[in-house]
């Protein structure tokens, strides 16, 4: 059962969005997914990499933005390129979702979705495999909705949460749990409670579904973005390009959490420890990459005197420290970043500033 539901499998990667956390070096142009923070790849072919594994190449879709589109294409070269769509507009996860289902459905009557974020670390690719395997095999079984749940390092503020309900089966050797809900980025306290308890995972936004039992779900929870969804595909899909342009950015701008996760009933979850990480700021980058002696992860150009715990990036010039420690140095041709590595989650808040200012060139 597990190999006829993975040759039904497509992976839908969502590669939108805007990094604006890892700005000089991110921009609008260029955000996170495009980036190589960590290995030679960027964050969206690392991503595309895990699923090649168990899918072919005219299997995987990406979902991204008219600003992105080439760059993906460029960075993306064995997928097909009509598999690289263009969203007219941001209207979050559950439109892009719906989008991708109908087309899905149009190749497939029996095609099963894995959902996927295109700007994550998961370093323990073999069990990555695993789940999705699983996963799919459970959902193959019509009405069946599938979360790959995180196990937690510690009580993190910036995650959403799902709480682990009953066995509800196995697919495998892979343990099956209902959810018994979601729940959105809690305060610290809280946070350390879910943790303490054993019963709360991550939720890193990675979700499997027949992509007709997804369509489904949208009808029952959000009936008018599901009948706007349904005039794009009658039209042709993601190829009806004026049909695209004119209704999708009318849309509801929902997360697929809010607007179909939150309300099902038949949804569960596979708990996973994928070494995972949503690389989400600067000092993020810093914990994951190799350092030196003191701490430091900074280019082999770079020259460090009595300094320590830096995140130096200076692709091109040549950075010297003295006596200074937790910083974030990040050089580029127009710009340069000189921040508390423990603040770089506020790194997006300069850059909403430098737009307030018409600084449009640096964005």
């Amino acid at each position: 059962m597990r190999d006829t539901a993975l040759q039904h499998a497509y992976a839908v990667i969502m590669a939108g969005g805007s990094g604006t956390r890892f700005w000089p070096l991110s921009r609008r142009r260029r955000p996170k997914q495009l980036l190589t923070l960590l290995t030679k790849r960027t964050l969206l072919e690392e991503a595309v990499n895990r699923v090649r594994g168990l899918l072919p190449a005219d299997r995987i879709y990406v979902y991204t933005n008219s600003l992105l589109r080439a760059a993906c294409s460029r960075c993306l070269r064995g997928i097909p390129p009509s598999h690289i769509i263009a969203e007219p507009a941001a209207r979050n996860t559950a439109p892009t979702i719906g989008l991708a289902a109908h087309e899905i459905l149009r190749r497939d009557p029996d095609g099963i979705m894995v959902v996927l974020p295109a700007d994550h670390v998961i370093r323990r690719v073999a069990r990555f495999q695993r789940a999705l395997r699983a996963g799919c095999s459970w959902v193959s079984v019509e009405g069946r909705s599938v979360t790959i749940g995180l196990k937690p390092d510690g009580p993190e503020t910036g995650y959403g949460y799902i709480q682990k309900g009953r066995r509800a089966g196995k697919s495998g050797a892979t343990v099956i749990f209902s959810v018994d809900r979601f729940t959105e980025k809690p305060p610290i306290e809280t946070a350390r409670e879910y943790v303490a308890s054993g019963r709360y995972l991550w939720n890193g936004g990675m979700f499997i579904w027949r992509a007709a039992t997804l369509l489904k779900n949208l009808e029952r929870a959000k009936p008018e973005m599901a009948r706007a969804l349904a005039r794009i595909s009658a039209a042709g899909g993601v190829r009806a390009t004026r049909t695209l342009r004119r209704i999708f950015p009318r849309l509801e701008k929902v997360s697929i959490d809010f607007a179909v996760m939150e309300s099902i009933s038949e949804c569960y979850v596979i708990e996973a420890d994928l070494g995972w990480s949503d690389v989400g700021s600067w000092a993020v980058v810093h914990d994951l990459a190799p350092k030196d002696s003191e701490g430091n992860t900074r280019p082999r150009s770079s020259l460090s005197l009595d300094s320590s715990g830096n995140m130096i990036v200076a692709p091109t010039k040549t950075v010297v420290t003295v006596g200074v420690k937790g910083l974030v140095i990040v050089d580029t041709k127009d710009a340069l970043l000189v921040a508390d590595l423990r603040r770089s989650q506020d790194i997006g808040k300069a850059v909403r500033e430098l737009e307030r200012l018409g600084r449009k060139d640096l964005l």
